[in-house]
């Protein structure tokens, strides 16, 4: 069935609705983003704000219904092969891991942040180690749809998969998950008409916004009980492997893994988000951006960063620049952008990453 939008009264949500448009503040910060699947947390927040309807999404826009020819579940059967296992979140976490971000950012020197640290990154570390996760479905991370908080959560879950994928151990992914939660701390340190500003910032007040790392890391020297590596991500994950970076422009010898990790996820991220000022980058362009970014990225964490992330779910449907319709049926380890996939109506199967023969053919 093909998406469509219909206006529903407040008083008629229900959970599990999924929202047809992107609620924002006064200040044009986006609240809830098109697409959220509504809790009663956000159908609160609604009411408090005085909303008496809003769109609802019925049906689904991004997986069309294809049938597949008996041809093609042939080829599908043949080929399918399954993804490797996924980080998945539980709502019921994700909304408690959202909740605990919130806190740690209201409540910088409470003398339970190092507590409520360990608690939401505890919650993460189980999700990846539970069914020793390997890779993240990047379509599925959103926690909550606060910018900070969800970049946040976001950012450590990311810098998580990819550590374990670059070879860090347990207990290191666990400090990298630290450090990718407070990554953005000392923003809590910015002034507000800066933080939340709807258009671009200024020089002066980009300048200003540059020492939110800087102020991370005093918020963790504050709190004994903070690792150095975890000290090191929180300084450095806007430094460059180029020595451009900020806040002190050290070079690649100098910049902590921590750092490389956080820097990727904390990019991509930032890439693929909407903010009042810019539209989010579509995933895939997102992807082929950073695959440019060499002299700001470490090559390792980049490269981790490919083989951990699944694009295109295996059983998807996705479009081609040839005008067909496929399935996905095996994904590419280090090509997100290129899975195997088999034509709904013709049965073919292209191997858009291994076979020659399909080097023109795209997925739009």
């Amino acid at each position: 069935m093909a998406a469509k939008q219909v206006r529903v009264s407040i008083r008629k949500l229900e959970e599990g609705m999924k929202l047809g448009q992107t609620i924002r503040d006064a200040t044009g910060r986006v609240m809830i983003q098109q697409g959220a699947q509504l809790e009663d947390h956000y159908i609160q927040y609604l009411e408090e704000h005085g909303i008496n309807s809003i769109l609802i999404q019925e049906g689904e826009e991004d997986e069309p219904d294809v049938p597949l020819s008996e041809k093609a579940k042939r080829a599908v059967e043949m080929n399918r092969q399954d993804d490797p296992v996924k980080m998945q979140l539980r709502e019921d976490v994700k909304k408690r891991v959202g909740e605990g971000v919130q806190f740690l950012f209201d409540n910088t020197e409470s003398e339970k942040f190092i507590t409520a640290t360990n608690s939401v990154t505890d919650e993460l570390t189980r999700a990846i180690m539970k069914y020793d996760a390997v890779a993240v479905d990047i379509a599925t991370l959103k926690v909550s749809d606060e910018y900070t908080f969800k970049h946040s959560v976001d950012v450590a879950s990311l810098s998580m998969i990819i550590g374990k994928k670059y070879g860090l151990k347990r207990e290191e992914i666990r400090e990298l998950g630290i450090a990718g939660l407070l990554h953005d701390v000392g923003k809590s340190k910015i002034p507000l008409e800066i933080l939340n500003k709807p258009g671009k910032l200024n020089d002066e007040e980009f300048h200003q916004m540059k020492y939110h790392s800087l102020f991370g890391y005093k918020i963790l020297e504050q709190n004994n009980g903070f690792s150095t590596a975890i000290k090191s991500g929180v300084l450095q994950h806007h430094e460059k492997m180029n020595g451009r970076g900020y806040p002190m422009g050290v070079g690649a010898d100098k910049i902590h893994p921590f750092a490389r990790i956080i820097s990727v996820a904390d990019v991509y991220d930032a890439l693929v988000t909407e903010r009042p000022y810019k539209k989010g980058f579509p995933k895939k362009d997102a992807i082929e951006i950073m695959m440019t970014m060499t002299d700001d990225l470490e090559m390792e964490a980049l490269t981790s960063f490919l083989t951990s992330i699944i694009l295109y779910p295996v059983d998807s449907i996705v479009r081609l620049s040839n005008g067909e319709y496929a399935k996905v049926v095996e994904n590419n380890p280090n090509y997100p952008l290129r899975p195997k996939v088999v034509a709904t109506e013709s049965g073919a199967v292209y191997d858009l990453n291994n076979d020659v023969h399909c080097q023109s053919i795209l997925i739009l």
